[in-house]
């Protein structure tokens, strides 16, 4: 006779802190996946407390909280398949990052992550204690081995697993989403199969939680390596997977196996879902944001259309003296294209005030840093001011070039509450921009067509602060500063190893010196979306005070 085992993949995505909110989902899930008769129904790594916890996980009350919960959540599940979630558990006064097994009212199995991350952008050996591996849980006709995200990305844990009897792999994660990553999660999984000749369900959570969007894309594979289910990426979705065992070797039935999008697509859809979560799950339903005529700030513009649809986002122009009719004429067109409301707003008069005032204190006439770092600074007091008077949260619009060389002013175009381009250098916001206005795609509720308008990405970039000012005055060509920004930040090579790969020396020993002395601004900076393996945050760590200097030469 064949035996089988059914097991049910919820890829959702909780919130942080939302325990009602998160319990009520487990629930509703179990009792609706009822009706496929599966044997387990099995939810991402730390679902109920919501993921990344941070430091809210080393207070007490939300740990004790947390338990109370599961509890509730047994309770509420009563007859029907094994339910599986994870939160943290104190077990002989350790806090672990858990996952229990519940079934007829009852905590069956908890199992503890054994390898705790301890790189990029995780920090849970910072709040959790390492556990000893778990033996596998029996449910139903199989032993289910459980891998708690890091677990499978080394192979003792799941070596341990197969060596005790596991029959089956389910490798439950929080895996925030950076370009390439789908790569490396299933070169890692195959790894695992591979050496135990076991198949394997790899659960991934979806959804923005701060500066991370945690993208799905959960699977299966059978332990030869074959692909036998690929769920798609950023989408709730729910899915059984039936497994059988043939001549003591389970595996896993053909389902859905969905293709999945290109680097461009991914990169986008990580970008308005960060926004639209960041937003929804803090009780913001629309947000503003300050037009240039650039192309930063219509990329952003059009990146919360599509979040949040175009009745929802507010685009303002603020233009100085120094702005030319032409940026006036564009951020109008672009607006019109979103189907925003679009306002004016005037600095000038506003400006040739504040320099007044300044003026009969100082003693020197202002610095051209001042005069621009004012225009900047007084937009951001208008934007602030519609943001808190509408409730409309506030986009920053720095891309990550910028941010890089610290060519963003600190309290006036790095203002607001998220940033969705914190993490695209400026020639992939050229390419982004292209690519949105050549695809749309059903997960967006922005307008079809045309988003920036052409004139926006033929003009020479321009911060207009000055009479025809040029970002080339001061420094490389973007296509130039990008690549030597990939080198010395993303893959942290020396300024030797750039010269070496063709740049000039004084250029890259310049570019290093401004990467290094505007820690100080990006340290303040708004969160955003992590699009690649080194974004400037959590993944790149530096004192703000540094005087090293990378001068060998």
């Amino acid at each position: 006779m064949t035996e089988s085992f059914n097991l049910t993949l919820v890829q959702k995505g909780p919130t942080v802190g939302a325990l009602d909110k998160n319990a009520d989902t487990i629930i509703a899930e179990w009792h609706q996946a009822k009706h496929h008769s599966p044997d387990l129904v099995a939810f991402p790594e730390l679902f109920l407390s919501g993921y990344p916890v941070q430091d809210l996980v080393l207070k007490p009350a939300f740990v004790e909280a947390c338990r109370h919960r599961v509890e509730q959540i047994a309770a509420s599940c009563q007859n029907g398949p094994m339910l599986g979630f994870g939160a943290p558990s104190i077990v002989d006064g350790k806090l672990h990052n858990a996952y229990f097994f519940v079934q007829h009212g009852k905590i069956r199995a908890e199992i503890q992550k054994h390898q705790l991350p301890n790189t990029e952008v995780f920090d849970e050996m910072r709040q959790f204690e390492p556990a000893q591996i778990s033996g596998p849980v029996q449910i139903g006709a199989a032993r289910i081995g459980l891998a708690i995200c890091q677990d499978a990305w080394s192979p003792d844990v799941c070596e341990a697993q197969a060596e005790s009897g596991a029959d089956i792999f389910l490798v439950v994660n929080g895996s925030p989403y950076y370009r390439g990553k789908m790569d490396d999660r299933v070169m890692q999984m195959v790894g695992r199969v591979i050496e135990t000749q076991r198949p394997l369900a790899y659960l991934n959570m979806v959804g923005g939680q701060d500066d991370q969007v945690f993208d799905g894309g959960s699977f299966v594979l059978n332990s030869d390596g074959a692909l036998r289910v690929q769920l798609p990426v950023f989408d709730d979705i729910v899915e059984t997977v039936r497994f059988e065992r043939e001549a003591e070797i389970w595996k896993a039935d053909k389902g859905s196996l969905n293709i999945l999008p290109d680097d461009w697509e991914q990169d986008y859809q990580a970008m308005v879902e960060g926004v639209r979560d960041f937003l929804g799950k803090n009780g913001f339903s629309r947000a503003v944001v300050g037009l240039s005529g650039g192309v930063d700030s219509a990329l952003v513009a059009a990146i919360a259309t599509d979040a949040l649809g175009g009745e929802n986002v507010h685009c303002v122009m603020l233009p100085s003296q120094f702005t030319s009719q032409e940026s006036r004429r564009d951020a109008a067109h672009l607006a019109a294209n979103l189907g925003c409301r679009f306002d004016t707003l005037r600095i000038d008069r506003l400006h040739t005030h504040v320099e007044s005032e300044l003026a009969e204190t100082f003693s020197e006439n202002l610095l051209a840093v001042t005069q621009e770092n004012i225009q900047s600074r007084l937009r951001a007091v208008l934007l602030m001011a519609i943001s808190n008077q509408f409730n409309q949260l506030l986009l920053a619009t720095s891309n990550k070039s910028e941010a890089a060389v610290g060519y963003s002013t600190i309290y006036g175009d790095m203002a607001g509450a998220y940033n969705p381009i914190k993490d695209l250098y400026k020639t992939r916001v050229f390419e982004t921009c292209r690519w949105r206005n050549q695809n749309h795609r059903p997960w967006m509720k922005g307008v079809t067509g045309i988003c920036v308008p052409d004139q926006i990405l033929k003009k020479p970039p321009s911060a207009e602060l000055r009479p025809n000012q040029r970002d080339t005055d001061s420094l490389p060509p973007y296509d130039v500063l990008d690549e030597i920004l990939e080198l010395l930040i993303d893959q942290d090579k020396s300024v030797e190893e750039v010269r070496e790969a063709g740049f000039n020396l004084k250029m890259v020993t310049k570019v290093e010196r401004l990467i290094y002395g505007s820690e100080h601004k990006r340290f303040q900076s708004p969160p955003g979306v992590k699009l690649t393996k080194r974004a400037l945050w959590l993944d790149r760590r530096y004192p703000i005070v540094n005087q090293w200097r990378d001068s060998r030469h």
